[in-house]
């Protein structure tokens, strides 16, 4: 019996490699059509008996604004086009700044949010996190991270049932996501960390704060001219 459980275990695991790298390389040309976010928000809702309205447009990269595109790499994750999938300094440093207590510091590249949002469901158990890990280096390994910036500005939320930069450029600005100002992009970064609690439409003093703070740390890092490095990014080892 312990035989055979270990046969069907193995065959799962190879069925479930198989099958997800084939999803991964799905998704590289084809956008996916929703996210693992938005079934959990919307069974969320029907749950709390107040059903939302999933709102959300896909946009080419050549139609996302280059200012969110080097707002969001400011706010989330500087080393974007520098790291495999994983800013080992920064998770070293939130897991010391966790182990003294207080609030909870996390570290996740905007790979590993893509990874999280698009395939997995929220949490921390050690499950999803094993599971994240391994779609974080499929991303890295499958995709170019011109690719994991477009899917992630197309996935991200930004308010309750807002998903995506054209829908939140709609929703928070009443404009489409090409005509966001640069002040504007710096706002939806900001609220990045917290989108269903700070609103980039009426910002409070400390989204403003970091906004200004954002928009300082894009001319800092080169402007629309960064967005270059992302054609230059190293490949993981592994991936060649």
């Amino acid at each position: 019996m312990l035989g055979t459980l270990l046969q069907r275990i193995r065959r799962f695991l190879m069925w479930f490699a198989i099958g997800s790298v084939a999803l991964v390389l799905l998704f590289r040309w084809v956008p996916p059509p929703g996210t693992a976010l938005m079934v959990e928000r919307k069974l969320q809702s029907w749950a709390d008996g107040q059903p939302i309205d999933l709102q959300r447009s896909w946009q080419p990269w050549d139609r996302l604004p280059a200012d969110l595109k080097v707002a969001v790499i400011a706010g989330e994750d500087q080393k974007f086009p520098l790291h495999w999938g994983f800013d080992l300094p920064a998770i070293r440093a939130a897991f010391s700044h966790n182990e003294r207590g207080g609030s909870l510091r996390g570290a996740s590249t905007l790979s590993q949010q893509v990874a999280k949002n698009l395939f997995l469901w929220s949490g921390r158990s050690y499950l999803r996190k094993g599971l994240e890990a391994w779609f974080t280096v499929l991303l890295e390994v499958l995709w170019p991270k011109q690719r994991i910036l477009e899917v992630y500005l197309n996935s991200a939320e930004w308010d309750d049932g807002v998903f995506g930069a054209e829908a939140a450029a709609r929703h928070h600005f009443n404009v489409s996501a090409g005509s966001l100002t640069r002040q504007q992009a710096s706002l939806l970064a900001a609220v990045l960390p917290s989108p269903r609690e700070w609103s980039a439409s009426r910002p409070s003093p400390y989204v403003l704060r970091r906004a200004a703070w954002i928009r300082q740390q894009m001319s800092q890092l080169g402007g629309d001219d960064y967005l270059a490095t992302l054609g230059q990014a190293r490949r993981p080892p592994w991936a060649d």
